[in-house]
């Protein structure tokens, strides 16, 4: 039945099922039930329809949020897909894993004024999911075929993101990357209580079979140089994220067990995936019968401590140097954590640590921190308390402190490729393209560490840049030809 909008006068804010911690932390499936039809109206109806929407102005998509979730409160299911997918190629990914507490629902106009928030990632992926499940989802064929190819470096969203929206205009688009499987980020960063697998790889199989060709476990530089993909393709777009692990300093920082975030994320992805992973099976990334400590405060630290858990440690510490208000992470998934038995050490911060005769972590050795004046960034310092020194027990460390960019000039065999201090490709921010011609870059590796939806943003953007590049080319080309058959 069509609801009327503006119930959040009379309608209160509900999310769908979660299962119970004791439940849902024995598995790594999605801990969120499904809407039902009605339950989705009847959410979606909650919205003020405010003149100003500002849930759409934080979305970095700028998703036409009001008017979907309007759609979905007539019960116009496929028209409110229809919407929702004409801005975002991933919105049932987003709808699952943007931290909408800090995008769309942190700034949505009914939980201004003390209503609580629409529930708009439950109501996006219920509208998509259905459209999956429906049939609405198909691969699609261009209007038409033109003779131009793209290439893009890296299968993560920005990527696939792109490699969609200029295969859409007709363009012949190979996708290469250095990975089995298409997604990046999204199949081996993310876990599965957060983003069950097959939702990506139904979306990469729908790409291949509206014709953008793949080319995996690719490396630019050793499979080919970034030179002979200048040569083959019309443009060239470097969509290949940040994985650099930024380190830690300090004594015995060198001991087994203190490993990256991502290494022991993607060994649990790949085993969940079916894979053969001989360092978890030995014991090396695995966290079961472990005590794991988990050092950072982003969204990857959080991956980690739930992940530890579903894998059987004895006990899970996340140390944060600053203290739950700063952390940069989502604060749902800072209390999904804590339901499921994750302990929180804030303003907390690591000095070395402790290993054994083997060279076998046996702790941390942490002090207390202390918020002290804003920095450059506008949040305020940590600042060491004198004398606070204190241990926590470990037999694995993770490194969860954030990402930055490979060397890429070397990697791809490409000194000329201009990069920022950071590490960055240089791009101007007009074109998206670099000083080389025809090289675009988008993403992570133009921004730094960022967010899947901003990913999705950057690669929309860069399409419409290589068409616009493109197409300007080919126009000039038939000028000149012309004026020489003149």
């Amino acid at each position: 039945m069509a609801q009327r909008m503006l119930q959040f006068v009379k309608v209160g804010r509900q999310m769908p099922e979660k299962r119970g911690a004791d439940t849902r932390k024995r598995d790594f499936d999605e801990i969120y039930a499904e809407f039902a039809e009605a339950k989705a109206a009847e959410q979606a109806s909650r919205c003020s329809q405010c003149g100003v929407p500002f849930c759409q102005v934080h979305c970095p998509l700028h998703n036409n949020i009001p008017d979907w979730l309007k759609l979905t409160a007539e019960g116009r299911l496929q028209e409110a897909w229809e919407v929702s997918s004409a801005t975002n190629n991933m919105p049932e990914i987003c709808g699952r894993i943007c931290p909408q507490d800090r995008l769309c629902e942190g700034n949505c106009v009914i939980e201004q004024s003390g209503h609580g928030t629409v529930t708009i990632g439950a109501v996006e992926k219920y509208i998509n999911d259905t459209a999956w499940e429906e049939g609405w989802i198909q691969p699609f064929t261009p209007p038409r075929e033109l003779e131009q190819s793209i290439g893009i470096v890296g299968a993560g969203p920005a990527g696939l993101a792109a490699a969609e929206e200029m295969r859409r205009k007709g363009y012949k688009v190979t996708v290469y990357d250095r990975y089995d499987r298409a997604g990046g980020l999204l199949i081996y960063g993310i876990p599965g209580f957060k983003l069950e697998k097959e939702v990506v790889e139904r979306r990469t199989k729908r790409l291949a079979d509206s014709g953008i060709e793949y080319r995996m476990n690719f490396e630019v530089g050793r499979d080919a140089t970034l030179a002979d993909l200048r040569e083959k393709h019309d443009a060239v777009l470097i969509a290949t994220g940040v994985y650099k692990a930024r380190d830690i300093d300090g004594p015995g920082s060198g001991a087994d067990g203190i490993l990256p975030a991502m290494e022991f994320l993607t060994a649990s992805n790949r085993v969940g995936l079916g894979d053969e992973v001989p360092d978890f099976r030995n014991g090396r990334l695995s966290a079961e019968g472990k005590k794991v400590v988990v050092i950072g405060g982003g969204d990857t630290a959080m991956d980690c401590v739930r992940t530890a858990v579903r894998q059987g440690a004895t006990s899970v510490t996340c140390l944060y140097r600053r203290d739950r208000e700063n952390m940069p992470g989502s604060q749902r998934e800072v209390a999904n954590a804590e339901e499921e038995g994750v302990h929180f050490e804030w303003l907390a911060a690591p000095k070395g640590f402790l290993a054994d005769d083997d060279n076998q972590v046996m702790g941390v050795r942490a002090v207390r921190m202390r918020l002290g004046l804003p920095d450059a960034t506008g949040r305020r310092r940590p600042e060491e308390v004198a004398g606070s020194e204190f241990t926590v027990e470990a037999d694995l460390v993770l490194k969860a402190l954030g990402f930055d960019p490979e060397d890429l000039p070397t990697l791809f065999g490409a000194p000329e490729l201009p990069v920022t201090r950071w590490g960055t490709v240089k791009v101007d921010f007009h074109t998206q393209m670099t000083e080389m011609e025809g090289v675009f870059a988008a993403g992570d590796i133009v921004r730094g560490a960022s967010l899947v939806v901003w990913a999705i943003r950057d690669g929309r953007d860069a399409a419409e840049a290589m068409h616009a590049y493109i197409q300007n080319k080919t126009k000039a080309a038939g000028e000149t030809a012309g004026v020489r058959a003149a």
